[in-house]
C-alpha cells in the first residue's frame, strides 16, 4: 500500500514536504506523531492523527507514538489563544499509561514485526537536560528571526492572545524540534506526522536536524477536521467525545457518528475507518440513492464503535437505540447497564419517587398521577391504558390499577413509563 496515495484519496493530506513520497517508496521508514497528554483519555479530535499512524503501519512502515510528557508541562501555542495549565509529573505518568492502552486498539505494539509500533515519551530524554545545555547545544542553531516567522507565533503576537506569548510557549517549537532530532539520532526517524497546525513546529525540527547533522528529514500533515457547517468537529453540548467509556459511554459514542450529516459522513468514513475505496464508494452510492436508510452513518458508527470499544459494546448501542427509536422488549431494556440506560433517556422527563412508596406496592394509576406527574388525571391514564397506549418497562400495561412493587424496578432503581409511541418518562426511586 502506498501511504501517501492512501491518505490522498481519503482527504488526509494537507501539506507534504518534497521528497517524502520518494523516501517512503525507497525504504521502510520510521515516523512519529506527537500526542499531548493533558488528559488521561484521547478524544475524537486525536483520531485523524492516530489513523495516520495506523495507515502508516499498514503500509509496512514503523510508527512511533510520542507522548509529550515534557512538552505537556509547557503547552503548545499552535491554534490556542491562551496558555495551557501545566501538569505535574504524577498526573502526566497516569495520562501516558491510559493513552497507551487506547492506542493499542489502533496500532500493533506487541508483535515481533520489524515495523511494530513503539510508544516514546519525551520526558525520558528531557528530564535531565539542563537549561544551559539546551541553550548551548540546541538553541544556538535556530535564530529568533526564524522562530518569530512561524504562523503560530505570529497569530499570538498579533492580538489573538490577551496576555501575549510567554517565553515558555515561545520555546515550544524548539523543544518539539529537539524531539525530532533525538528520534532521528536514536530511532532513525526521518518523518514527522501531525495536524495542519503543527507544520511550523515540524519544519523547525527538520531544519534543526539539517543544521546539526546535515541529514534530510521530512514532514506530512493532515487537515484539521471540521464539520460541513464550519463548526468544530468532535464537540457537543456536553463537551468532547472521549474514547474512554467512563467519559463518553459507547452508546453516546455510537450516537455521535449516527447523527452526523450526510455530507460529513462521506468525509468521515474515509478519514476514520480503514474500509477500502471500492467499499466506501459503494456505501456513498447507496446513501445517494436512498438517504433515508443512512448506510454511511450506520457503517461509520459500527466501524468506530467496534474499533474504539468492542463488538459487544456496539451490539448494546444498537439495541439501546432500538429501545428509543424502534421496537424493543423488556429483555432489551434489562440488558442495559445504568450508564447506558441514563444516556438513552437523557432529556426525557424524570421524576424522583420515594422507594418507601413501594413497600406495600402501589397502583400504577396512583404512581403515575400522584407520585409522578406522567398523566394529568387518573381518567386520562385509564382511557389510554384501555386503548393499549401505556407501557411500563416496555411491556403493555394491561390494567391501569396494576400494583407496582420493588420487583418491577430496573437495577432496583428505575421504572420506564411510555405514553403512546414516543413519550417516555423515567421514574427514579430513592
Amino acid at each position: 500500500m502506498n501511504f501517501v496515495q492512501e491518505l490522498q484519496w481519503r482527504g488526509m493530506v494537507h501539506s507534504i514536504m518534497p521528497g517524502t513520497e520518494e523516501l517512503l517508496e525507497k525504504e521502510q521508514v520510521t515516523a512519529y506523531l506527537g500526542i499531548d497528554p493533558t488528559a488521561d483519555s484521547l478524544h475524537i479530535g486525536h483520531l485523524c492523527g492516530v489513523m495516520m499512524l495506523r495507515h502508516f503501519q499498514r503500509s509496512g512502515h514503523k510508527p512511533l507514538a510520542l507522548i509529550g510528557g515534557a512538552t505537556g508541562m509547557i503547552g503548545d501555542p499552535s491554534g490556542k489563544s491562551q496558555e495551557r495549565n501545566l501538569l505535574d509529573e504524577e498526573t502526566l505518568l497516569h495520562n501516558v499509561a491510559c493513552i497507551k492502552a487506547q492506542l493499542s486498539k489502533f496500532l500493533d505494539f506487541d508483535s515481533d514485526a520489524p515495523n511494530r509500533a513503539e510508544l516514546v515519551n519525551n520526558y525520558d530524554w528531557m528530564k535531565d537536560f539542563t537549561f544551559l545545555d539546551f541553550a548551548r547545544d540546541i538553541g544556538k542553531h535556530i535564530t529568533v528571526n526564524y522562530m518569530m516567522a512561524k504562523e503560530s507565533v505570529q497569530k499570538r503576537l498579533n492580538g489573538e492572545a490577551r496576555d501575549g506569548l510567554s517565553f515558555t510557549e515561545f520555546t515550544y517549537q524548539l523543544l518539539q524540534g529537539y524531539d525530532f532530532l533525538y528520534l532521528n539520532e536514536h530511532k532513525n526517524c526521518k518523518l514527522q506526522l501531525g495536524g495542519a497546525d503543527q507544520w511550523g513546529n515540524i519544519t523547525t525540527g527538520s531544519e534543526l536536524i539539517r543544521r546539526i547533522n546535515g541529514r534530510e528529514c521530512f514532514a506530512l500533515t493532515c487537515p484539521l477536521v471540521t464539520k460541513a457547517d464550519g463548526t468544530k468537529f468532535g464537540k457537543t453540548e456536553k463537551g468532547n467525545i472521549w474514547l474512554n467509556p467512563e467519559y463518553t459511554s459507547p452508546y453516546e459514542f455510537y450516537q455521535f457518528w449516527m447523527n452526523t450529516s450526510d455530507e460529513d459522513a462521506k468525509r468521515y468514513i474515509k478519514i476514520f475507518t480503514t474500509l477500502d475505496k471500492e467499499e466506501i464508494d459503494s456505501l456513498i452510492a447507496q446513501q445517494d440513492s436512498d438517504p433515508g436508510q443512512r448506510p454511511l452513518q450506520k457503517r461509520l458508527a459500527k466501524e468506530l464503535t467496534i474499533m474504539v470499544h468492542s463488538e459487544s459494546d456496539y451490539d448494546m448501542a444498537v439495541e439501546a437505540s432500538q429501545i428509543l427509536f424502534g421496537k424493543a422488549t423488556k429483555e432489551s431494556l434489562l440488558k442495559l447497564d445504568e450508564k447506558t440506560l441514563l444516556s438513552v433517556f437523557d432529556g426525557v422527563p424524570r421524576f424522583e419517587v420515594s422507594k418507601s412508596d413501594l413497600t406495600d406496592g402501589i397502583k400504577a394509576v396512583e404512581l403515575c398521577t400522584e407520585k409522578a406527574s406522567v398523566f394529568p388525571s387518573k381518567g386520562e391514564m385509564r382511557k389510554l391504558t384501555q386503548g393499549g397506549g401505556v407501557s411500563i418497562n416496555k411491556e403493555k400495561l394491561a390494567a391501569f390499577d396494576k400494583v407496582i412493587t420493588a420487583d418491577d424496578l430496573i437495577d432496583g432503581k428505575y421504572l420506564l413509563v411510555q405514553k403512546g409511541k414516543k413519550n417516555y418518562y423515567l421514574l427514579i426511586f430513592k
